[in-house]
């Protein structure tokens, strides 16, 4: 079961690392497996929500989703957007954009170090709200409850996490523009600071605002979803799964929300290289093990319950966040920046691990102590 449904995935891993290996080496074949773990990571709830809404359309519509709808997710949110936010910084056509980074690396290296200042403060404001908003939120499973408690707290007062956000980027701002010595038109820099990082925050708003009216879509389909099963189970009559015009828009529908869900992934991966091959190749591989995770997830209709993972995966957005905008000033290894986050996760899925374990444990004890109380009754 596992080889049929993430087969695909295990072939696109071995090609993508042999690529990267062929490409840059053994850093390049670093980069690009850090790449993956993080896009796999992140993405965890997109293949949640995916599963919910695939399950309703029928075979030929799933298909559909899985076929075309990854050509879709690896060609367009992974390989041609982070092209398109190189091309804007740069101030370049996306043709050439890409002629550069395959043919002179040496030009495209130099014209996106110009830009990096722009990307950087953009990507880090968007991913910094996303961390903001999260550990600000009051959720009932906490994982460093010791932080996540009092964060929780905080988080009542409206608007904290942007206004948190709008802070940090008046100081990186005017931190920039004080050691802007080393740069070309400190004014200009620290200018072009400031306005990408309030466009990467109104990015977030408006991502978060289309994130959340789905979400409310796909709530009340759920609820009305459960009243036609229960007019089923009482009629007697089959449910009927989604086809033809209804499951086309469907599929536009999921297609949008896996790019809003995907922004992040895409972002993050600019605080680990701005090398354009790499990133196809390493998001392309995540975009193929979240796809495959959705079929898992419908085909079983469970997920092995690593609560902690979507907390390790939003402090590593958090970390990715500050690193970004650390970026704009000091220059940090690719490998460190990539490491950072995949130790997070992994310390989420240990956590998760030993936790699963610990309720396993007291479950069987709770078992055993009924057994010897009913047989001690007899």
């Amino acid at each position: 079961m596992v080889l049929k449904t993430f087969g695909w995935s295990f072939a696109v891993t071995a090609l993508g690392l042999v690529a990267a290996v062929l490409y840059g080496g053994w850093t390049a074949f670093g980069i690009v497996a850090i790449l993956s773990i993080l896009e796999i990571s992140l993405s965890f709830d997109n293949a949640v929500v995916n599963a919910g809404i695939l399950k309703k359309m029928n075979a030929f519509w799933q298909r559909i989703f899985l076929t075309i709808g990854i050509l879709i997710a690896v060609f367009g949110m992974r390989l041609i957007f982070p092209v398109v936010i190189v091309a804007v910084s740069a101030q370049l056509g996306p043709i050439e954009a890409v002629d550069l980074a395959l043919t002179d690396k040496d030009r495209y290296q130099e014209l996106v170090t110009d830009a990096h200042p722009a990307i950087a403060a953009f990507g880090g404001m968007f991913l910094l709200m996303i961390f903001l908003d999260f550990i600000f939120e009051d959720r009932e499973i906490k994982w460093l409850g010791w932080l996540e408690r009092p964060l929780a707290k905080l988080g009542k007062v409206d608007m904290l996490s942007v206004c948190i956000a709008l802070i940090v980027l008046l100081i990186t701002s005017m931190t920039f523009a004080t050691h802007a010595h080393l740069h070309a038109g400190p004014a200009d820099k620290s200018a072009t600071v400031l306005l990408s990082g309030v466009a990467g925050l109104i990015t977030y708003m408006i991502v978060g605002g289309l994130s959340g009216y789905f979400e409310d879509k796909l709530e009340e389909e759920e609820e009305r979803e459960h009243e036609e099963e229960e007019q089923a189970k009482r009629t007697g009559k089959p449910i009927v799964l989604l086809a033809g015009k209804a499951a086309f828009f469907m599929f536009l529908y999921l297609e949008v929300l896996d790019a809003s869900f995907s922004f992040d992934g895409v972002i993050g991966a600019f605080a680990i290289t701005n090398d354009i091959v790499l990133m196809a190749l390493g998001l392309g591989v995540g975009a193929m093990y979240v796809r495959s995770l959705t079929v898992y997830l419908v085909r079983q209709g469970t997920l092995d319950d690593y609560v902690y993972l979507e907390h390790g995966a939003h402090y590593a957005i958090g970390a990715l966040a500050v690193l970004l905008l650390v970026t704009i000033q000091y220059e940090i290894h690719e490998v460190i920046t990539g490491s950072i986050g995949v130790a997070l996760i992994a310390w989420s899925f240990w956590s998760s691990v030993r936790r699963n374990r610990a309720l396993a444990a007291a479950e069987g004890k709770a078992g055993s102590d009924e057994k010897t109380e009913v047989s001690s009754g007899v």
